[in-house]
This record gives structure tokens, sequence and C-alpha cells, in this order.
């Protein structure tokens, strides 16, 4: 893995350990010479993650829509920042610049960000892993949710198995360079599409 998208919160939470645990990540990721790539903020959980890879040598690729840099609220220290025109283009470019992603706590952006290379690994419109750093159970209850529909016949077993869910960012870091893709194989099931 030479570069891994990182989803995360423009707020830093009530928890201490989401920043400290966020800047853990950055600083292991540039000591192993990991690209970060991430939304470009200079708030939140996003300027923890950044400040500490830019603190220790790492590389840090910021990719923002235009009219959220316009808000002032771009880091200015990153290595690169790619401005985009919208929301689906900074999407699009996270993932072409990424070989894995990691979801931190955040809110309905990160959800968004999350779920979308999930959707797009099982329509193998890509093959990257995906895992969640899971800091003092912040995403149990998404868990639980995703297991919900996974008894509900929603989402399958396969496709939930592709997504790492650790609390050590250094164990998280070793599934996802080591991660194998479980795949489906029919996961439409066309006998029980209802025709009518």
């Amino acid at each position: 893995m030479k570069s891994i998208c990182v989803f995360c919160g423009s707020s830093v939470g009530l928890r201490e350990n989401y920043k400290n645990k966020a800047r853990s990540l950055g600083k292991i990721m540039a000591l192993q010479n990991i690209t970060l790539v991430f939304g470009g903020g200079n708030i939140g959980v996003m300027r923890e993650i950044a400040d500490s890879m830019l603190e220790n040598g790492g590389e840090v690729i910021g990719v923002m829509p235009r009219h959220i840099v316009d808000k002032e609220i771009a880091h200015r220290q990153l290595t690169k920042l790619h401005i985009v025109n919208t929301m689906h283009e900074r999407k699009a470019m996270m993932a072409d610049l990424s070989d894995a992603f990691i979801a931190l706590p955040g809110g309905f952006g990160t959800f968004d960000e999350l779920f979308e290379v999930l959707t797009w690994n099982q329509l193998e419109i890509i093959s990257k892993p995906a895992g969640i750093l899971n800091i003092d159970g912040y995403f149990d209850h998404l868990l639980a949710f995703i297991n919900h529909a996974v008894d509900e016949k929603f989402v399958r077993q396969e496709h939930k198995n592709n997504l790492i869910v650790e609390d050590d960012e250094n164990i998280l870091l070793e599934k996802l360079a080591a991660f194998k893709p479980q795949k489906a194989e029919k996961w439409i099931d066309r006998l029980k599409i209802d025709l009518i």
C-alpha cells in the first residue's frame, strides 16, 4: 500500500481519544511511507491526522470542492491540494489516488464515503480494502445495523466480511495490507426478483 484515503470528521468529537488515535495513525502511516489522501480540511479529526503526517515527514494529499475551499477551511500546508468542482469529483479522485480506505469517527460525510467504497467494491468498480478504526466503540451501533442488514438478507455476508474493523491502528494497517476480498458468486438471486 502506497496510499490510504482516510474518511473522518470535520469535528474533533467528544472524546480526546478520537484526536489521539488519529494522530497515532498519521504518525504510523508517515513512518511507513504511506501517503495520506483525505478531504483537505484544516479542522476537526481531518486536521489532526494531516498535521501528524506532516510533523512526521509524511506526504499528504487533500481533495476539496471549490465551494468549501472558498469558506477558508482548506489546509494550506499540504503536500498537494486538488481543487475540484463537486463532491462527486472529490470522491472519485480520492478513490483513484488511494490503494485502501480507513474510516475514523465522523458524521454523515464519513458514512457516505465509507458506504460508497463498500458499494463500489461490491459492484467490482474497484477492488481495494476498506476498514474502520473503531475508536472507543464509536462505530458499534453502525456495525450492529450492518449485521442486522445481513440477518435481514439485504447485505451478503461476504460483502460484510470485506469490511475490516479494528480498534488498534497497527493491526488495522496490517490487515489492510494483507487483504484478499471475499466474493459472492451470485449476489443477486434472479429467481427471487419479483418481475410483476
